[in-house]
């Protein structure tokens, strides 16, 4: 371990384990939690969630649509409790699905999410670890979520276990609906459980290449997190850590995005810039031309890649070495973990607290009061 060793890089490191274990408490669990008969009858799905069970969600999308060609939407908690058309949901709108995410399935904005959501006709999954909370107990069904405690870092466990849920279920979907085989099923899920011996082997080089970045990195007084598909839900949980991790001014934005948008920042320099491309992303062209132009622009780059630097065409940058998985789909399950080192390295180099220590003016958010306490409005 680094000498910056601290609970979030604990936190990455225990993910090898927590792959192998989860997935042989979850994927039993995921098979049986929707009859064969409720499957067929899916003709749509909305994933919701706040916060890090947005990014799984995220992640999740083009698994659901390329496995079971189900069109699926992601939509925050208060746009799908605030403003989601009603016309759009019940069975007079193709019957949608609603899985809402939340392991401790506390937050207002979810329970008032699924509430609306059933009280429209949606028929509501809840993945959660609290099946007396308010998710829990306005859900027709739910996936018991299991996670060991661990030490409290900005979340990395329970986002695998959110990703790996979403990824199980999309499995199941395909199977039963007939788009693959049990067998091709099956080999998805073993390619799954695989991925934590395959994390294993990269920790330790990715490590060295993230404590080397954090040391050049950590006075940056901003960064920027790019990525497209469901590399970009790795992008925006890298953003989503950072600022919880460090306190420092964060943006995400997809790699088309970023010419129309982000490469105007100035003091290009001193940008931290975070590029997750895997090389099987239909997005990887326009990716690698974005990874081009952040060098004209002189910004000091990271590149989260199961790939080399030869796969971005010897760009420069420093490049960090991720699981390449059998099955892309599995890609979600790690691409995240040096986002997360990077994120926890810096704010132990730094000596920022995670969260601002909920101190001083953070108060107002001790316990998750912030998004605990909250008006629930249901029509």
């Amino acid at each position: 371990m680094s000498k910056y060793d601290n609970p979030m890089s604990r936190q990455v490191f225990s993910l090898p384990d927590l792959i192998e274990t989860q997935y042989d408490d979850l994927e039993e669990k995921a098979r049986l939690v929707l009859s064969f008969q409720e499957i067929f009858n899916i003709q749509r799905i909305v994933l919701t969630g706040c916060g890090d069970s947005y990014a799984a969600s995220l992640a999740a999308k083009p698994i659901f649509e390329m496995l079971t060609g189900i069109p699926t939407e992601v939509v925050t908690a208060i746009d799908l409790s605030r403003y989601y058309c009603e016309k759009h949901m019940g069975v007079d709108c193709r019957n949608p699905l609603v899985i809402a995410v939340s392991n401790s399935g506390t937050g207002a904005r979810v329970a008032e999410a699924v509430q609306r959501a059933r009280l429209h006709g949606c028929y509501v999954l809840g993945v959660t670890g609290n099946e007396k909370s308010p998710l829990g107990m306005h859900s027709d069904k739910i996936l018991k979520l299991n996670i060991p405690e661990f030490e409290g870092a900005p979340g990395t466990r329970s986002y695998m276990v959110s990703v790996m849920s979403l990824l199980l279920l999309a499995i199941r979907f395909g199977e039963v609906r007939g788009s693959y085989t049990m067998d091709q099923a099956m080999d998805y899920r073993f390619d799954m459980r695989a991925q934590g011996e395959a994390l294993r082997k990269l920790l330790p080089q990715m490590e060295s290449t993230c404590v080397k970045a954090a040391e050049e990195w950590k006075d940056f007084p901003y960064y920027d997190f790019v990525g497209a598909g469901f590399d970009y839900a790795a992008a925006w949980f890298g953003w989503a850590k950072m600022l919880e991790a460090t306190g420092k001014v964060a943006m995400h934005i997809n790699s088309e995005e970023w010419f129309h948008l982000n490469f105007f920042a100035r003091d290009a320099r001193n940008l931290g810039t975070v590029v997750v491309g895997n090389t099987t992303n239909p997005g990887l062209s326009r990716t690698k031309e974005m990874v081009h132009y952040a060098n004209v622009l002189n910004r000091p780059l990271l590149v989260v890649t199961d790939g080399t630097k030869e796969d971005f065409n010897g760009e420069e940058g420093t490049y960090v070495q991720v699981p390449a998985p059998k099955y892309p789909l599995n890609m979600p399950l790690t691409q995240f973990a040096p986002v997360c080192l990077l994120a926890g390295y810096i704010s132990e180099m730094i000596g920022e607290k995670y969260g601002r220590g909920c101190e001083g003016d953070w108060s107002f958010a001790e316990g998750g009061a912030g998004v605990k306490n909250s008006e629930i409005i249901v029509k």
